[in-house]
């Protein structure tokens, strides 16, 4: 009888345990879902700034300052969705941070792109850029497979599921 009672208070303590914890995920993740939310805001009127700067700059300039900001709201809302599916499933997902990845390699191959057009008269320093652009354009690809496969895995998972479910 003891040895049963022993063995309830442990896992009352497991369980409570797990609560506390998962109490304490929870919060941090919606400390970062706020602080991506007020960092992709804080970004967007930074934005408009730059476009209200227009007259200041070159178009070509500040256009590229917008592309740039702009895609680093989406890695933010990206990341931002990431999180809300963690909350929502306990789990993490890697598809939204593949995602994240391909647009960090677009962000820096419209940079290197624009920097390399300065760069045709400088060999060394262009070439240097040109390979960069390269690596993060085989590197987008890459992600882009990956996150192929991880659909086509789900699918095939739910697939089986549906499969299975009909059988029954």
């Amino acid at each position: 009888m003891a040895e049963q009672d022993e063995t309830e208070n442990e896992e009352d303590r497991q369980r409570f345990a797990d609560r506390v914890l998962s109490f304490a995920e929870d919060a941090i993740y919606w400390a970062i879902a706020v602080v991506l939310l007020g960092g992709s805001a804080a970004l967007l009127v930074a934005q408009v700034n730059v476009l209200l700067r227009l007259g200041d700059a070159p178009a070509n300039t500040i256009m590229l300052d917008v592309l740039d900001g702009l895609l680093l709201i989406f890695i933010f809302v990206e990341l931002l969705y990431a999180v809300r599916t963690s909350l929502r499933s306990h789990e993490i997902v890697a598809e939204p941070f593949l995602i994240v990845g391909i647009l960090a390699c677009i962000k820096e191959i419209v940079v290197l792109s624009v920097e390399a057009a300065k760069l045709l008269s400088n060999g060394p320093e262009f070439a240097r850029a040109i390979v960069a652009v390269g690596v993060l354009g085989g590197l987008v690809l890459v992600l882009a497979v990956a996150i192929f496969v991880l659909r086509a895995q789900r699918r095939g998972v739910s697939d089986e599921a549906a499969e299975m479910a009909d059988d029954n």
